[in-house]
């Protein structure tokens, strides 16, 4: 009788240092998870932030917008938007979106040139991202554009005022509703050099501003017409 208890009592025993080493090992192996997924996340955080400094070095991105496009991302990473989705994509979207919040004129087509995302691509992670983490994009106004562009094709200060008072006349005429402003943008550049005898042709324009020669030609003719300018 007593030999069956002691049995019973040593049996139990056995059984409470099994479950014991159970435990332990789960919470072993539970804080190995971590530490890898910890590790992962470090990894993949050094990766990205590498990037966004790759991207912003190329698009000469101020430091104010660098750590925004930074700080959109992580938002992704940490509402889960990442997993199963191309991290470059994100990215791109992520320094896109925080150009477009800090006014820092970037086109879609210079995003996709130093990301390799396409532009498709860009536009479909900004509206994931803006509605999962409850961001809101401001249009853009082709304003913004005409300073960067002129300056990449190198006109005067006149064609750049002159530019900018074409592009102020269609909006108080709402003229650009429904039109990129880049292509507006590049039209009344277009135009401003031809008035201020600068004159740039269709392809120098198309290739400063990202817009094509065939958007180019419709929307210049359509804007010299609406707002009664003469273009040789």
């Amino acid at each position: 009788m007593h030999e069956n208890r002691g049995a019973k009592e040593e049996n139990l025993e056995e059984v409470k240092k099994a479950e014991a080493n159970r435990e332990w090992l789960h919470r072993l192996s539970e804080r190995q998870r971590r530490k890898r997924l910890s590790a992962a996340i470090g990894r993949q955080r050094l990766v990205a932030q590498a990037e966004i400094d790759r991207l912003s070095s190329l698009l000469t991105i101020p430091e104010k917008t660098r750590e925004s496009s930074l700080e959109i991302y992580r938002k992704a990473w940490e509402n889960d938007l990442i997993h199963g989705r191309s991290i470059e994509k994100i990215l791109a979207a992520s320094m896109y979106m925080a150009c477009r919040k800090h006014n820092v004129p970037r086109t879609l087509d210079e995003i996709e040139k130093v990301t390799r995302v396409g532009r498709k691509d860009i536009i479909k992670a900004c509206k994931l991202l803006a509605n999962r983490l409850g961001m809101r994009l401001a249009p853009i106004s082709p304003l913004e554009y005409v300073g960067r562009f002129c300056a990449k094709l190198n006109l005067t200060n006149c064609a750049a005022e002159k530019a900018r008072e074409i592009v102020e006349k269609a909006l108080e005429r709402d003229m650009t509703s429904g039109r990129g402003p880049t292509g507006i943008a590049a039209s009344a550049i277009y135009i401003a050099a031809i008035l201020c005898d600068t004159k740039k042709t269709q392809k120098e324009v198309a290739e400063a501003t990202g817009v094509t020669e065939v958007t180019l030609r419709v929307r210049y003719k359509e804007m010299a017409a609406k707002l009664g300018i003469k273009v040789e």
